[in-house]
């Protein structure tokens, strides 16, 4: 079994590579991609990290929303339900179900939806035409499977349908994951590929990019403390993650000398360096109640002010476990003037 799983494990990770040229690697640039909902996850336990999915061993159902290879049998028969208000009317969020297949292994299956509120809609002559939505939707229906003892693989199959007023496109992503499992389970790790696809049809005829994203994930609990620590390097497919900032220039002149003062080599490295690092921590309290708190160095950055103390790139959060329920509440700060907050509720049958 372990050769034949080496096997499948190889083939995997050739497909993904394989993919790749039909995916931009211009993801996750502002302008340069559509079908935000692809980029974006609802999970309040996930989003109180602050993280874009977890590497974490246990049953809660949510995780394999977003890594599929954390699907295992112990979440069978559980449905999730997450909600986000967001900004001007909008909400996002996902509703979800478990169930093992016998043979065939668990199985989630999923729908997500991105509601960007109402917009006011006006014709050539700018005269009111009244108000239209626009929102994305996606199918997600999710499979593992367990390597052996230590190491797993799952792949989300995701099409998506995008409808602006009455534009429309569809895209077909996939994610696929490689999880590795320590055998006291407090140590996790996942290398995936998000988001490996393409749209089918779209608005005008002009193919846009869909936001992939290649990324790894290391958690580690502590044995004789109740702390689980996340690290996170994202964006691996492309290492520049800088832009130019008039209001933080790299290359500055002094108006009376002409003195010219640059960035330093070693200063622009390590920023770009933690552009990629995503850090969080979760506390258990007690066995039903918990605690989350991540920070994104990225985030601040790019949405720092000029004058103003920036909370940017803080998320926290709390969970609360029974044997049956599962609430977790999220506060995400993605910018200085607003936070969207997450509700997470699961039940297992």
């Amino acid at each position: 079994m372990k050769g034949h799983g080496q096997h499948i494990l190889l083939c995997v990770l050739a497909l993904t590579f394989h993919l790749l040229p039909f995916t931009s690697l211009k993801a996750q640039v502002a302008g340069l991609n559509t079908l935000t909902l692809l980029d974006l996850g609802s999970a309040a336990r996930t989003s109180g990290i602050g993280f874009d999915y977890l590497s974490v061993y246990d049953a809660d159902a949510t995780l394999a929303l977003d890594n599929p290879s954390l699907l295992h049998r112990d979440m069978s028969r559980t449905a999730s339900l997450s909600v986000v208000t967001l900004f001007e009317g909008g909400a996002m969020g996902s509703l979800s179900y478990v169930h093992d297949f016998g043979r065939i292994g668990p199985m989630q299956f999923a729908f997500r939806f991105y509601n960007y509120g109402p917009f006011r809609a006006f014709d050539e002559e700018e005269t009111a035409q009244g108000e239209f939505n626009a929102a994305d939707y996606a199918l997600s229906i999710g499979w593992a499977m367990a390597i052996d003892s230590h190491f797993a693989i799952g792949v989300n199959l995701k099409p998506v349908l995008s409808q602006y007023e009455q534009y429309k496109a569809v895209a077909l992503a996939f994610d696929l994951a490689v999880s590795y499992f320590s055998a006291d389970r407090r140590l996790a790790a996942t290398v995936m590929g998000r988001n490996v696809g393409a749209q089918v049809s779209t608005f005008d005829g002009a193919v846009e990019g869909i936001p992939f994203e290649l990324s790894a994930q290391v958690s580690y609990k502590l044995e004789r403390a109740p702390f689980r620590f996340f690290l996170a390097a994202t964006e691996l497919q492309r290492w520049d993650l800088r832009y130019n900032d008039p209001r933080y220039p790299t290359i500055e002149t002094d108006p009376f000398t002409g003195a010219v003062t640059k960035e330093s080599a070693v200063g622009g490295f390590i920023d770009n360096l933690l552009r990629h690092a995503l850090v969080g921590v979760e506390l258990g309290i007690s066995k039903a109640l918990f605690a989350r708190v991540g920070y994104s160095y990225r985030q601040t950055m790019e949405m720092r002010g000029v004058d103003a103390f920036n909370l940017s790139g803080l998320s926290f959060g709390i969970g609360i476990r029974t044997r049956k329920f599962e609430f977790s509440y999220a506060h995400r700060n993605y910018h200085l003037s607003q936070a969207p907050n997450f509700f997470t509720l699961s039940y297992r049958f």
